[in-house]
């Protein structure tokens, strides 16, 4: 324990005792415990809870570790809370508590601080359904349930559970990583109603149909459709978090290369999002664009190096080169499946409203969606960085640069959401440059000594009365492949928004 702060050693002792105080009465002499039961229900949910530590039943259910994580699958130590008296509920957790898988070092301190911490929380749910008559009410043998007023003690002892949890939890953040006070229990109980309250019912059927003539065997059946659910939602986060590592991996790689240019995918992906929610799109959709504009300029890879870092102009040669990185991007993702709309996105966002674009010449509404809002955004926040060819112009002034080019090169839609959008949430800018002087000009001005100044968040005023910006500005204050001029043979499909072949 030489790791644990005192105070989280001391919170973890103050809990041991609480849950050995918990569960002590059930094994006094004379206390009546109905040791069958609470054996039965023990053996549960320690089933229920031993594939995270069998490696051969985790590879028989599907390469994954486990059906559900460690100590979340909590029916039957719920169903226990209705059924038996406290102290005895409590120890119903005990077996499945120490067999809990854990992740992280101490391993010990951690099982017997999880261990405490059910036990209490299955010891707090039962003193609360014992003390609303829950005994009564989900009836016995030939008594029928007294429905409804049978959910009044099982939503209460699903509610005092949840919040017996979510507070330990916080006091154990507080004790071991020193959170403040306001921001332990942040969120965590709201998160957290809606399974319990989903496990509280699961629970309730179970003490019913054990309660039932049909006996303890009938209850068993409620589980199976339950742990196959939760097995199903933790397949869904496995793959969920599989898609999030891939997309950082590809970003991580494009920020390596293309070093003048980091974090300039991520600031695009956050602008798109903004852009879609002025127009309304749908939620669904948002994680998708998201993906899109992160992964807008993942065909940089195939891009080489001394042409990205190149400082200067692009000769006619160079920009051919960086003008097929779409197309490299496509190739490279056309096979990951959940990227689905973002797949088209990364392929056209290079392409203008007036068919000048690049790599199809598409125009108009012949450009997906997606692809419009991406380059908003990417030329946007291209303006308002510094790269090695640029410095960061402020936020109105790009603004007024894209007003311009609304209707020939933009989406006059996306460029007035995103307008509404700074107005609304200003914007971050930033440095992505890390070359003293001007990015890009290693040696060109000694490197600034002392503390930097932070990103500031800017709003989104008009640009002020003024000679407009020169018709070439766009080009030099963007992305250099953001908004380049259509170069000579560029290949058009004037009535489909992909190429032929289904290449989208």
């Amino acid at each position: 324990m030489m790791a644990i702060p005192w105070a989280a050693r001391v919170y973890i002792g103050c809990a041991l005792v609480g849950a050995v105080g918990c569960a002590l009465p059930a094994l006094r002499p004379g206390a009546h415990t109905p040791w069958s039961a609470v054996a039965l229900l023990a053996a549960l949910y320690a089933l229920c809870e031993f594939p995270a530590r069998c490696p051969l039943l985790g590879r028989l259910l599907g390469g994954a570790t486990a059906p559900m994580g460690a100590g979340s699958f909590f029916p039957v130590l719920l169903a226990a809370a209705l059924l038996l008296p406290p102290a005895a509920a409590a120890l119903t957790a005990l077996p499945g508590a120490l067999l809990a898988r854990v992740e992280q070092r101490p391993a010990g301190v951690r099982r017997v601080w999880r261990t405490s911490q059910l036990l209490i929380a299955v010891w707090a749910a039962a003193l609360v359904a014992e003390t609303l008559g829950c005994d009564e009410v989900i009836g016995k043998g030939a008594y029928i349930p007294d429905f409804p007023y049978a959910l009044l003690p099982a939503a209460a002892s699903a509610l005092t559970f949840c919040l017996a949890l979510t507070a330990l939890d916080g006091g154990i953040r507080i004790a071991a990583e020193r959170i403040p006070l306001r921001r332990a229990w942040r969120g965590q109980p709201g998160r957290a109603l809606a399974p319990y309250a989903v496990h509280g019912l699961a629970g309730l059927m179970m003490a019913v149909l054990w309660r039932s003539t049909y006996g303890p065997v009938a209850a068993l059946f409620v589980l199976l459709p339950m742990y196959i659910s939760c097995w199903v939602f933790t397949q869904y986060h496995r793959e969920s978090a599989a898609h999030q590592a891939t997309i950082r991996a590809l970003v991580q790689a494009v920020d390596i290369k293309d070093r003048y240019t980091r974090g300039h995918s991520e600031r695009v992906g956050r602008a798109s999002v903004l852009i879609a929610h002025e127009l309304g799109m749908a939620e669904e959709r948002l994680e998708i664009l998201r993906f899109a504009g992160i992964l807008h300029d993942v065909g940089k890879l195939g891009v080489p190096t001394r042409v990205l870092r190149k400082d200067g102009p692009l000769t006619p040669e160079e920009r051919r080169i960086i003008e097929l990185h779409p197309e490299y991007g496509h190739e490279m993702v056309r096979g990951i499946g959940f990227l689905g709309e973002a797949r088209a996105a990364i392929l056209h966002h290079h392409e203008r409203m007036d068919g000048s674009g690049y790599p199809y010449g598409l125009s108009g509404s012949q450009i997906p969606e997606f692809a419009r809002v991406v380059a908003v955004a990417d030329a946007f926040d291209a303006m308002t960085s510094t790269r090695s060819y640029s410095r960061a112009r402020p936020v109105a002034t790009a603004v007024a640069e894209l007003e311009r080019c609304s209707g020939t090169h933009f989406d006059p839609r996306m460029v007035g959401a995103l307008v509404r959008a700074l107005d609304r949430h200003g914007w971050q800018t930033a440095v992505t440059a890390d070359e003293p002087g001007l990015p890009g000009r290693p040696g060109n001005v000694p490197a600034a000594r002392g503390p930097v100044a932070a990103p500031k968040t800017v709003r989104a005023p008009r640009a002020a009365a003024g000679p407009p910006p020169a018709p070439d500005a766009i080009a030099t204050l963007g992305d250099r492949a953001a908004l380049p001029a259509r170069r000579p043979g560029a290949r058009v499909a004037p009535h489909a928004p992909v190429p032929p072949g289904g290449r989208a």
